[in-house]
């Protein structure tokens, strides 16, 4: 356990720790939570998840034989654009919370220095500032990407194990996106082909902007805001 945290909020402290050559984040010393593309769930998703099938894959139109460029301004852990680098996308992830941040770049460090990705450095880039910041940049740079990928975060009204253990330190440190309605906007001016924006199942619509279509998971759903046709 390192003496200083490396982030504080109130009486919580969050502590960086190494175990098992994986930069971990833990609060209590106990659960912990790290980002690691080569093994886990990340990897049984990559080989056993359903491939162009899968969910989020319709959603940024793979399904109809693309593999768009993809900006996820809210990159989290990074599972989903892993999921659409691993079908053939090239996709930029945006995070601004330093914390997590830091555990995206150990894991992409790992994730380059083993051969079964061996398309990762290639498909995978990362960048640490705020999402409006980002999708700013990216309109007044003329960046092309074909689809922006949201997935702000969301009060989870959940109370599983499951939840608490993944989710605990995000809710403690990262809370929830309060400006997330005001990326919908951005995210469709810079995106040339769709928006995807990942909600829980009981979430409005993002800035209340209804999606030109929506496909619905068990507990979550991809609303997409079409602009032009997939090719």
């Amino acid at each position: 356990m390192s003496h200083q945290p490396v982030y504080q909020k109130g009486q919580n402290e969050l502590h960086a720790v190494f175990d098992d050559d994986k930069l971990c984040l833990t609060i209590d010393g106990k659960s912990k939570i790290s980002v690691d593309f080569v093994s886990g769930a990340n990897a049984h998703r990559h080989k056993f998840g359903g491939g162009k099938g899968q969910a989020i894959a319709k959603a940024a139109g793979l399904n109809k034989g693309a593999t768009p460029s993809v900006l996820d301004a809210t990159a989290g852990m990074g599972k989903d654009a892993f999921v659409l680098a691993s079908l053939g996308c090239k996709v930029t992830l945006v995070e601004r919370q330093i914390p997590v941040y830091m555990m995206l770049v150990d894991g992409f460090r790992r994730a380059r220095e083993d051969d079964s990705l061996p398309w990762f450095d290639e498909r995978m880039s990362l960048i640490n500032a705020p999402s409006q910041e980002a999708l700013a940049n990216a309109i007044e740079q003329k960046h092309q990407y074909d689809v922006v990928y949201l997935d702000p975060m969301f009060p989870h009204r959940e109370k599983s194990a499951a939840v608490k253990k993944d989710m605990a330190i995000f809710q403690t440190f990262v809370g929830t996106d309060d400006d997330a309605d005001e990326l919908l906007p951005l995210a469709y001016e810079l995106a040339s082909k769709r928006v995807v924006v990942k909600r829980p199942d009981y979430a409005p619509f993002l800035n209340n902007q209804t999606p030109s279509t929506k496909i619905e998971t068990k507990k979550n759903r991809f609303d997409v805001y079409v602009k032009a046709a997939m090719k």
